[in-house]
């Protein structure tokens, strides 16, 4: 292949890395992917591609010396990959075109949330040691961190209600109470009852990659509400935590249901308890 029309297809391939990153970053789909903090490095790095891309591009009709000399009858060629550059190009380009096409930036499935933790108990998340970064509930505090609803349900978030299993201290103080939280609802594939559901959120450190569900189950009092898996709902009634097994496990007897906004981040952020 002419040397100059490879070097300007890889350019175009550095480019289209680019603009894919800008994407991501202008249209805010990146967070769904990322945490705020890595933000502007996806943004830096989209834009330094794109100045490696567009130098390269303006500059491959250039000849250029490799650097040293050449002895009579040498023919070896500095620009002749191994692959051949329209194969190159297609690998470089086609998984990440039909990735951005295709994705539904999110776990979609059971299979895929249940190998996120999605039926995992608190004492399967070592909630113990996490709990001790939540802050921690006395009955002289209640009122004033979670403030009770026009119905008189207390606001929780639901991974507090997760990792309060694990705090004997904690689970004494919530059990019974009446609370309000939300989250995706989902089918439970070991459900005990048939109205039993699970409601959870995701938990991410940095990336979608090491992102983690946090569940809790929900069973309905009156019938459980006719949406698709994965909507977002918020829900109240009476916070329990029964032994079943494995531990004690947050049960949520649940009095009402409705449908919920998604939170301006989705599911994923570090501190949304």
């Amino acid at each position: 292949m002419n040397p100059k029309f490879q070097r300007m297809l890889f350019s175009l391939a550095l480019l289209v890395w680019a603009g894919v990153l800008i994407y991501f970053h202008v249209s805010g789909r990146i967070s769904k992917y990322l945490v705020p903090d890595f933000h502007p490095l996806v943004m830096i790095g989209g834009l330094g591609l794109a100045v490696v891309g567009l130098f390269n591009l303006l500059t491959a009709t250039q000849e250029a010396s490799c650097g040293h000399d050449h002895g009579p009858g040498d023919t070896h060629d500095h620009e002749s990959p191994d692959v051949h550059p329209v194969a190159a190009f297609l690998i470089l380009l086609l998984p990440l075109c039909i990735g951005v096409a295709w994705t539904k930036d999110g776990f979609v499935s059971i299979g895929a949330l249940t190998r996120k933790g999605l039926m995992d108990t608190p004492a399967d998340a070592s909630s113990l040691v996490l709990s001790a970064s939540l802050p921690k509930l006395t009955k002289e505090r209640i009122a004033t961190q979670h403030p009770k609803n026009a119905d008189g349900y207390h606001s929780f978030g639901l991974m507090e209600l997760f990792f309060s299993a694990g705090d004997p201290e904690m689970r004494e103080l919530v059990e019974g109470m009446q609370v309000e939280t939300e989250g995706r609802v989902i089918k439970d594939p070991e459900a005990a009852v048939p109205t039993q559901r699970r409601l959870y959120r995701l938990f991410i450190t940095c990336c979608a990659a090491d992102s983690r569900a946090i569940p809790i189950i929900v069973r309905f009092k009156n019938g459980v509400p006719q949406v698709a898996d994965n909507t977002w709902m918020k829900l109240t009634g009476t916070i329990r935590y029964p032994d079943e097994g494995e531990g004690f496990v947050p049960v949520l007897e649940v009095d009402s249901a409705a449908e919920a906004p998604a939170p301006p981040e989705e599911s994923f952020m570090r501190s949304n308890f």
